[in-house]
This record gives C-alpha cells, sequence and structure tokens, in this order.
C-alpha cells in the first residue's frame, strides 16, 4: 500500500509517501507539476489523507501497467524541491518550497529542480526518525532508464531536449484502411521518419520514435516512450478514416475527457479500442483519463497542448490545401499520462479516395512532415522550452 500525505511547515510543504515496500522512483519537474513515477503492482492501492496546503494545490495519480505516475501540482512555478528516502518505514519525502526554503544562503537559480536530500533538523523529522537515530536518510536515486517500468530508453545528457514522435499502429494493428488498399501504419511510419530528419537537420532536438518499423507497440508503452525519455513534445501521428467517402481534411487533437463533437467521440473510440471494437472504453480508464485531467487543469499542458494543436493544424492548412477540419479534443488513450505537451494530428482521410493518392504521394508525405515541422517552430518560439 502506498499512503500520501501532505504537511505545511514555516516556509515549504512537505509531501510524504510512505509504502509498505522499498519505493522505486523518479522525479521531474514540468513547469508547476512535479512528478514521481513510483514501480509498483497494478494492485497496489493508494490511499491519500485530506489536506490544505500554502504550497501544493492537488496530488493525483495514474496508473500503468506496472508503475504509477503521481502529480504533486503547486502554487507557485518557481518552487524548488528537496527529497530524501527514508526507511522503516520505507518513505520519499518530498519538500516544496521557493528557493533557499530552508538554507539562508545565496538562492539557487529559478526553476532548479534540487536532487539533495533536505536538511531535517529535529522539530522537523517524522517521529519514527527521532525514534531511530541511526536510521539511514539517504538522497533520492533516480532510477536509471534500462530498469524503468516501461521500455527502457537512453536518457539524454542535461541540457538536451527531446521530442517524441509516434506512428500511429504498427504490426497487426493495420489502423484505416483505404479503399484501394492503402494501410494507416504504412503512412504514419514514412511521414514520421521525414519529419524527424527535418527536427533534426534543423532544430537542436534529439527526436525519438515510439516505433521504427512495422511493429505492434501498446498504447501504454507509446506514453511511457515519451516520459521514459523525458520529452519535451510528443506528436501522435495518424490518418484518418470514416464510412463517408466524402469526409476529407486534415484536423489536431489533444486530450480532454469530453470529445468536442459525436465525430470525435466515435474516433478517439476507434483508435482507443481499435483491436476490441465492440467495447466501450471502460469507466475505470475514465478514471484514469478524469484523474490525469484534474491533476493537469491548472498546468501548462493543456494550454501549451491547444497551442501546438494550433500551429500544427494552421501549417497543415497552408501547405496541404487540405480542408481545416479545426483544433478539437478528445480521450486519445495515447495522449494520456504523457507528461509534457502532446497532441494527436490526423493528416488526411485515407478513405477518401483524392485523399488516398495524395497520402502515398512521397511528395505530399514531405508537405505533411514539413508542415508538422513548422507548427513545432511556432510553437518553440511562443514556448521557449527551458
Amino acid at each position: 500500500m502506498l499512503k500520501l500525505s501532505v504537511k505545511d511547515f514555516d516556509s515549504y510543504g512537505r509531501v510524504t509517501i510512505e509504502s509498505s515496500i522499498p519505493l522505486s522512483t523518479h522525479i521531474e519537474k514540468h513547469t508547476a507539476i512535479f512528478i514521481v513515477r513510483i514501480r509498483a503492482d497494478k494492485h497496489f492501492v493508494i490511499r491519500r489523507e485530506a489536506f490544505q496546503s500554502r504550497y501544493v494545490q492537488t496530488i493525483g495519480w495514474a496508473r500503468g501497467s506496472d508503475y504509477y505516475m503521481l502529480t504533486i501540482n503547486v502554487t507557485d512555478a518557481d518552487y524548488i524541491q528537496e527529497t530524501a528516502t527514508l526507511k522503516n518505514p520505507h518513505r520519499l519525502i518530498v519538500d516544496i518550497g521557493p528557493p533557499g526554503m530552508k538554507d539562508p544562503k545565496p538562492k539557487p537559480k529559478r526553476s532548479v529542480v534540487r536532487r539533495d536530500s533536505p536538511s531535517l533538523t529535529p522539530a522537523e523529522k517524522p517521529e519514527s526518525v527521532r525514534e531511530s537515530p541511526k536510521e539511514e536518510v539517504k538522497p533520492e536515486q533516480t532510477q536509471p532508464a534500462s530498469e524503468s517500468a516501461s521500455p527502457s530508453v537512453a536518457v539524454p545528457s542535461q541540457g538536451i531536449k527531446t521530442i517524441v514522435l509516434d506512428p500511429g499502429h504498427g504490426g497487426l494493428e493495420a489502423g484505416a484502411e483505404g479503399r484501394s488498399g492503402t494501410l494507416e501504419k504504412n503512412l504514419t511510419l514514412p511521414i514520421s521518419k521525414k519529419l524527424k530528419a527535418i527536427i533534426e537537420r534543423n532544430l537542436a532536438y534529439r527526436v525519438v520514435l515510439t516505433r521504427d518499423s512495422d511493429v505492434d507497440v501498446s498504447l501504454e508503452n507509446r506514453a511511457a516512450t515519451a516520459n521514459n525519455n523525458r520529452a519535451a513534445l510528443f506528436i501522435s501521428i495518424h490518418v484518418n478514416g470514416s464510412p463517408r467517402k466524402a469526409a476529407y481534411g486534415s484536423e489536431t487533437f489533444f486530450l480532454s475527457l469530453n470529445a468536442t463533437d459525436e465525430e470525435a467521440r466515435r474516433l478517439a473510440y476507434m483508435e482507443n479500442n481499435s483491436s476490441e471494437m465492440e467495447s466501450r472504453i471502460s469507466s475505470e480508464e475514465e478514471d484514469d483519463i478524469m484523474m490525469i485531467l484534474w491533476d493537469m487543469a491548472q498546468s501548462a499542458f493543456i494550454k501549451e497542448s491547444s497551442q501546438l494543436a494550433e500551429n500544427i493544424q494552421a501549417e497543415l492548412n497552408s501547405l496541404l490545401g487540405t480542408k481545416n477540419r479545426g483544433i478539437k479534443q478528445a480521450p486519445f488513450k495515447v495522449l494520456t499520462g504523457v507528461a509534457c505537451p502532446a497532441v494527436l494530428v490526423e493528416v488526411a482521410f485515407i478513405t477518401n479516395p483524392a485523399e488516398e493518392k495524395k497520402l502515398v504521394n512521397d511528395d505530399f508525405q514531405d508537405k505533411v512532415a514539413q508542415a508538422i515541422y513548422r507548427g513545432i517552430g511556432g510553437f518553440l518560439r511562443k514556448y521557449p522550452l527551458e
């Protein structure tokens, strides 16, 4: 069982995560959110105590296949963190407050996430610490990528930002099919590879693909690839399908529990349940999505995702000459749990004969990649990544 509690001191707030077993954790900061990933069995129970804090607004969680993601939404984006691990019982302590919160020395630079253990004075130590003076207090150990709960990937050195591109479908999941037999999975990969090449050629960013061949990748592992690589942006690339062959145009989505319209809701349903179309999104999945949205509501992710979608859509309209179907919201499972601005791009309709011909054309794919790249560039000018 995991037990979460929050307590305020004079100049900082303390979040204590207590566990019945040793914790394997990783912590990082995104604007006004601290994200704690905990490797744990999916049957682990989380118990949260009610709290009021000057430093912490909300704490929520979402569950992966063998990990939990806790989001600590703080009241000021400039707050820093200090962490420590304790034993007997096993605890992760996260202290959050302004720079120099417990240290009269010169303040660190803004938005610096400190990894050292907190200076726990006798008056501040939990009871179990005061009763066990020999208890070892050691800095939090960041879990190596090779031991993470999700697919192992090399995390770049500090200062190198990563963009994760997600070619939709793959392997047994073919996605939508055109009237001439073209498969969605065979279009999203080459477009993603072209986009990767453009970004790496023109921007100082590392680009990671969730798949680079025709293989199955679960929706959970696509999001995990972004998180394990500490992605600055996540872009999932798809082509659209509709029973109406006259449907055409491009559209860009960002995450919301409530779809913009019935067509957006149906599209999200198809993407989330491509291998089991007869079943609806489970209430358990809805709970996970709701928790993530609740935690992120006050953060920059939703705002930034909306802006990223707007920039990409504007460039698609300009370069492709396809119908502008606009910016929409829908509960795409692939976007849930991604700890950065994230969008899903539906390039054009593979079920429209005219657009299917365009989609298989190499020049058109180049234009798609160029349009998304220009959308990313426009976004980064408005929201430069620290």
